[in-house]
């Protein structure tokens, strides 16, 4: 695996014709916008170039496509593959995986728990998102326009929570400031994002707040949510993202952990910490990773076992923090 910065990064991309872009499955925000706004640079290079995922693309982010025929993307057999907010193949989902695990060409990311799956990497942990580094990516390949901003700010704002988590950096705002520029609406994007939620999903809400538990003397809380809770609220699993965050905003609350029902005994796990525990060292016990304050991961087994589990592994967190 060969490591890259951005301009070797730009360079290799100016290179090629005819390319590939993989998002991570369950799409969020930064996967799309580090994907799209890649997408529009290559095209705006007269490059030939598709997107692809293997979850369909929320509908909340359609404006990062608008004006693109996402029903008529070109097809080709691409010279090269690029990975984009994908810390190892299994996140790139089925079907997805096992046709291009062995053929991804160039993975740009901000995970540190990367696999080194790609055969060049530019890799920055420090980076609050995957459309930090695209950015700059970007910067060595075509003048930013206001579309490919409204895409990278969009990746910004989702993986910072509105730039509110730990990881925003200085680095981070002045990115956001320099996508600001362009003219984006960037307060319209905030409140699509962090402002708008759809009926099904406060009635999911309602739900997830019946299954709410707690432990270690209120610095754990976990909910489950089941997929009868999804048929009740006529919602898919893509409105469970941010509840995690939610039940991490409980006065007292370090560790929250949200377990999404998938199958008869496999259980997805999206893990929330504060400043006591890590999230990447509580997954990485189960096979998951990803950042210290955002992690996941899943575990196969009766639910009761896996909450056993996981409270062990919560427990264990806090402990070693106190020492």
């Amino acid at each position: 695996m060969k490591k890259l910065d951005a301009l070797q990064t730009a360079a290799l991309l100016k290179e090629k014709d005819q390319i590939l872009i993989l998002c991570h499955r369950r799409p969020d925000g930064d996967t799309l916008g580090a994907g799209f706004g890649l997408l529009r640079a290559l095209r705006d290079l007269g490059k030939q170039v598709r997107i692809e995922c293997a979850d369909e693309f929320p509908s909340r982010f359609q404006f990062l496509w608008e004006g693109l025929d996402m029903d008529n993307q070109p097809q080709f057999e691409p010279d090269f593959v690029v990975a984009v907010d994908v810390a190892s193949t299994g996140l790139l989902g089925a079907g997805v995986e096992e046709k291009w695990k062995d053929k991804v060409d160039l993975s740009i990311d901000h995970h540190g728990s990367n696999s080194g799956f790609a055969k060049a990497i530019f890799l920055d942990p420090e980076a609050a998102a995957a459309c930090q580094i695209m950015h700059k990516v970007i910067a060595g390949l075509v003048p930013l326009t206001r579309q490919i901003a409204l895409c990278l700010y969009t990746g910004l704002a989702t993986d910072t929570g509105c730039f509110r988590y730990s990881n925003t950096t200085a680095d981070t705002l002045y990115t956001a400031a320099e996508l600001v520029k362009t003219g984006i609406n960037s307060a319209g994007v905030n409140k699509k994002l962090f402002e708008t939620k759809s009926k099904g999903r406060i009635l999911l809400e309602q739900r997830a707040l019946s299954h709410l538990e707690y432990g270690f003397d209120g610095r754990m809380a976990m909910v489950t949510i089941f997929k009868k809770d999804l048929e009740a609220a006529a919602v898919t699993e893509m409105e469970t993202e941010g509840l995690s965050e939610m039940v991490r905003q409980i006065e007292g609350v370090e560790i929250s952990l949200l377990i999404r029902e998938q199958d008869p005994e496999e259980y997805r796990v999206s893990v929330r910490t504060g400043n006591m525990a890590d999230a990447s060292q509580i997954c990485a016990r189960f096979g998951g990773g990803g950042h210290a304050r955002a992690a996941g991961c899943t575990l196969c087994q009766p639910l009761d076992q896996a909450k056993a589990a996981l409270k062990s592994a919560c427990g264990a967190a806090l402990e070693n923090r106190e020492e």
